[in-house]
């Protein structure tokens, strides 16, 4: 994709659609995309006013993409290649240049919001997931290197990845903790939220402009369910027990999400949270993940339509945006159903899925897949600074 690729944000007219109707029903929209083209061209800029996009997201993925598939970064890659930049180097500039770029064009939104939204998210290291210390350093060279106050560190919510978010938080970093696809592993991520703010308060830190939210990842849990509920149908015994498992397809994701959002709920109230609240505490708002629909057989929309609430936010893919511009609902669905959701929950656990492996094999994989990626793109800044460094 190069960078006179047209988007089609012309698809939809420059005034209201149903993606404005959702910051008045409490859910923020931030964009899962970044790259230098949509910057340089002014199409970012539009798209937050046509979309009243709110925030941006990125990950290893989407600046491995970006950068291999582009020639967006040429000028850059010889100013760095003249320079004597190393891969590392060569992205850690890339990245810090496009995320400070986006950071200035939120910041009118962070201010507006009294810095409760308007973020940019920059991850560490995948290949630190596993690090608590390496993570806490990476993250406070990235922190210092945007220098701007509504960047985002983005932190895996691996068990490695717990104690160094609450020492991000303690120090008076936001923070997006990604990759959570469990109620538990999220229950972890608040407790961890709340610690930080805890420490940040006894030491005489402010917590007003702190900001977090738990990224957890929804359609991919519905395509690793279904995978299994359609093995569960083809071994069945009978035709009423592969009817019911091929009827709990699609159920997964969201019943899932909507009880992460009851303990969301539950957790942010009390006297716990009320002592915080009191000295300006943010709620962490949890953000729905990977709501692009991966199943052509389901609503294009339906993990943007089923989840939405207050204190939330959702972050679309492009495509994702764009169709719900066009035909989405927006209403109030987060807090819907829960006894619902527990009973999918509860079918599901009887035909024989099991949810705790199926989320944690997620995140093992979320963390792999995002390692590849970071090292693909290595190798694609390290192949680009080479041919232009020959030239």
């Amino acid at each position: 994709m190069t960078s006179e690729t047209k988007h089609p944000t012309d698809a939809v007219d420059a005034g209201r659609n149903p993606l404005h109707e959702l910051h008045g029903l409490g859910q923020s929209v931030w964009l899962d995309y970044i790259r230098r083209g949509i910057l340089d061209n002014g199409e970012l800029e539009e798209m937050i006013r046509r979309y009243d996009l709110r925030g941006v997201t990125s990950n290893p993925s989407i600046f491995e993409q970006a950068i291999g598939d582009s020639d967006d970064y040429d000028d850059a890659f010889d100013r760095l290649a003249a320079g004597g930049s190393d891969g590392n180097a060569a992205y850690e500039s890339l990245a810090v240049d496009d995320i400070s770029r986006a950071c200035d064009l939120f910041r009118g939104v962070y201010d507006a919001s009294n810095g409760t939204d308007g973020f940019v998210s920059l991850e560490v290291s995948p290949t630190l997931a596993h690090d608590t210390q390496g993570t806490v350093d990476e993250a406070r060279r990235l922190w210092k290197a945007v220098n701007k106050p509504n960047l985002m560190i983005k932190v895996p919510g691996t068990d490695a990845g717990l104690p160094a978010i609450e020492q991000l938080l303690a120090e008076g970093m936001n923070v997006n903790i990604t990759l959570l696809f469990s109620v538990e592993n999220h229950e972890k991520v608040m407790e961890a939220y709340l610690r930080g703010l805890e420490r940040r308060q006894q030491d005489g830190g402010a917590l007003d402009r702190i900001g977090s939210v738990a990224s957890f990842f929804v359609s991919r849990v519905d395509s690793a369910v279904d995978g299994q509920l359609e093995k569960i149908a083809a071994s069945a015994s009978d035709d009423a027990a592969k009817q019911r498992a091929l009827g709990l397809r699609g159920k997964a994701a969201i019943a899932n999400a909507k009880l992460a959002y009851a303990r969301f709920q539950e957790i942010f109230s009390g006297e716990r949270w009320e002592r915080l609240a009191a000295a300006g505490a943010n709620v962490q708002r949890p953000l729905w993940a990977s709501t692009s629909t991966k199943n052509p057989d389901y609503r294009d929309v339906i993990y943007v339509e089923e989840l939405i609430g207050p204190h939330t936010v959702n972050t679309m893919p492009l495509a994702t945006v764009e169709a719900f511009a066009d035909h989405g609902v927006a209403r109030s669905t987060v807090d819907q159903d829960v006894e619902q959701a527990r009973a999918d929950l509860a079918a599901l656990e009887d035909v024989g899925i099991d949810m705790d492996a199926v989320t944690d094999q997620l995140q093992r994989e979320g963390v792999e897949k995002f390692a590849k990626s970071f090292a693909g793109m290595l190798t694609v800044v390290g192949e680009k600074l080479s041919r232009v460094a020959q030239k």
